[in-house]
């Protein structure tokens, strides 16, 4: 990357959209230091002589970024590199002369260990050479183990010097007159120090996962000297496609593993590989659904079933700007909030993941976590995004006792899910059944907008429906008429999941009488014995918070319709007093 603007145009075209913008706001002699974060460990397609190549970040910026620079350097903890050996010459003659003015022997021993006496080496070498009117191009990797986050008053004197040194080079209009450029890379920037990503003197530029496009130029590359073997369920397309939110190191190890081992490259194999690859790189936050039903296994509840099934039907005709953003699943307890919500991803045939608790003690961690965890849900996109227990899950405004961290996090999710540019592309599922404790900043409209309540069945025939839809779940033959009158009549009070759990023992009852299925005498037996759990006032101020927070009149049954709300908020009330431990 040289300052000369008459070759930039031509130059900047064949750059990836990160470099460009990093080019372009180096060009303008607005910033000398960069911090760039994201998808730092993957390869960069670099174009060079008419042919496209895949890099790592390092080889990178020698050949590309720094190309035309006299002097290149590369410095993390393990020590420091050079990109040529003019390079490393130079910088040895600089610090013999180091040596001989501070009485150090730097040059003979090998560079300090501590960061900040690198840096202050570096800061005076960066000096001399501007002097000379040298190019100068200085890469710092890991840089969140340098200067990394934290409050300066319990950062160690090293980090603390580190952290003036780089602050320094921020605002020196000298670095930003020369042709220097200075680029901390850390995976995520949360782990850097706050003072130097906030600094105005400092540009944060993010490298996306590779999209779809991107994904499919670096499959065509990897293929066209080899084929994928004979059985392969995929071509380039839909590896591309299905290989949303992937690095191109994980897509290079997908089908050297294919290629080198002869193995087809199935639908399942690629789903499976997939999925583990991503959890591991979530640090276990994200977890995969795997859904083996579809909304037809829904019984109850038809009108929710409904929209979500129009939904659905919106995804797979690409229309997605006509979808909510999100959604707020909320009900009692055993009204099949979870159940509901796989059903549709299986349905749909989209990916979908259940968010997994984030938060850790150590400071600074949380945010990092979050910022890892969406960005795979961009690159990943269409998803939908599973949190069980919201109101618990994702916190509020509240930052009393954790230094803030409560307050940054849940900014940066509504951040997230107020961006319309996922509409239809990052569908969350808030479920709770205590909706009313969601803060309002993440159920208003523009966020998760519709709000659909679950209830337990209201009529003989949801409650028949829902006995056969947990029948098909079970994996139990459907009962004869008489059974089903039999069960119904002794268990018109009970939620779908106690229905599961009294056709679970009933089919443990029946195997232990070495029976072939399960009969009215088991169901007997086990109805007899069944007490299902009771909790008379959470449940009916359950009811009451999903009538109020749900946004479709038609989802309410009969009961709920006509009431005047502020009855029902009155009668909330009441039963949150009660409910409210003294």
């Amino acid at each position: 990357m040289s300052a000369n603007p008459s070759r930039s145009e031509k130059y900047l075209d064949a750059l990836p959209p990160w470099a460009r913008e990093l080019s372009e706001k180096y060009y303008s002699r607005s910033f000398a230091l960069f911090v760039l974060y994201g998808n730092v460990r993957d390869l960069v397609p670099l174009r060079r002589e008419g042919k496209m190549d895949f890099v790592s970040l390092d080889e990178f910026f020698s050949s590309a970024l720094f190309g035309q620079r006299d002097i290149v350097l590369h410095y993390d903890r393990g020590g420091l590199s050079f990109g040529s050996a003019d390079s490393q010459s130079d910088f040895r003659r600089a610090l013999e002369g180091y040596d001989s003015f501070h009485g150090t022997s730097y040059s003979q021993g090998g560079l300090p260990r501590n960061p900040d006496a690198v840096l202050n080496l570096l800061d005076n070498y960066l000096r001399l050479r501007i002097a000379d009117g040298k190019k100068i191009g200085l890469v710092i990797d890991f840089a969140e183990t340098i200067a990394p986050a934290g409050d300066i008053s319990s950062m160690s004197a090293e980090d603390r010097n580190s952290l003036v040194i780089l602050k320094r080079w921020a605002r020196n209009s000298a670095f930003l007159n020369a042709d220097v450029t200075i680029c901390l890379v850390s995976e995520n920037q949360i782990e850097l120090n706050q003072g130097i990503v906030q600094n105005p003197g400092v540009s944060s530029i993010g490298i996306p996962l590779p999209n779809y496009p991107e994904r499919l130029e670096f499959i065509h590359a990897q293929l066209t000297a080899r084929e994928l073997p004979a059985g392969s369920e995929v071509n380039e397309e839909s590896l591309a496609t299905l290989g949303a939110g992937l690095k191109r190191v994980q897509l290079q190890s997908l089908i050297s593993h294919a290629v080198q081992n002869q193995q087809p490259l199935t639908l399942k194999f690629l789903a499976e590989r997939k999925r583990d690859l991503i959890e591991a790189e979530s640090g276990g936050l994200l977890e995969f659904v795997q859904s083996r039903f579809d909304l037809s296994f829904v019984a109850g509840n038809d009108q929710a079933k409904r929209k979500l099934q129009d939904a659905a039907a919106a995804i797979r005709a690409g229309n997605t700007d006509v979808l909510p953003m999100g959604y707020v699943i909320c009900g009692p307890v055993g009204t099949g909030k979870t159940f509901i919500t796989t059903c549709f991803a299986g349905e749909v045939g989209i990916p979908a993941v259940t968010l997994k608790n984030f938060r850790s003690m150590w400071q600074g961690v949380t945010e990092g976590n979050l910022e890892r965890v969406l960005t795979l849900l961009k690159a990943m996109s269409p998803i939908a995004v599973i949190v069980d227990e919201a109101d618990a899950q994702l916190g509020d405004r509240s930052s009393s006792g954790d230094s803030g961290v409560g307050n940054r996090v849940f900014a940066q999710i509504a951040q997230f899910m107020g961006n319309t540019e996922y509409r239809g592309k990052v569908i969350w599922f808030l479920l709770t059944c205590r909706p009313d404790l969601l803060p309002v900043d993440l159920k208003r409209q523009g966020r998760a907008e519709e709000h659909i309540a679950l209830f337990y069945p209201d009529t003989p025939e949801e409650r028949l429906a829902l006995l056969r839809a947990m029948l098909r779940k079970v994996g139990m033959n459907a009962f004869p008429a008489d059974v089903e009158k039999f069960f119904l009549d002794r268990a018109s009070t009970l939620s779908g999941a106690d229905i599961e759990a009294v056709l679970v023992r009933s089919r443990m009852h029946s195997s232990l009488q070495n029976k072939s299925a399960v009969d009215t005498e088991d169901l007997k037996v086990v109805l007899e014995d069944f007490i299902p759990p009771y909790y008379p006032t959470e449940i009916d101020l359950q009811n009451l918070v999903a009538v109020l927070e749900c946004t479709s009149k038609c989802l309410l049954p009969k009961q709920y319709r006509d009431i005047e709300r502020s009855e029902i908020i009155r009668r909330a009330n009441e039963l949150l007093a009660l409910a409210r431990p003294t």
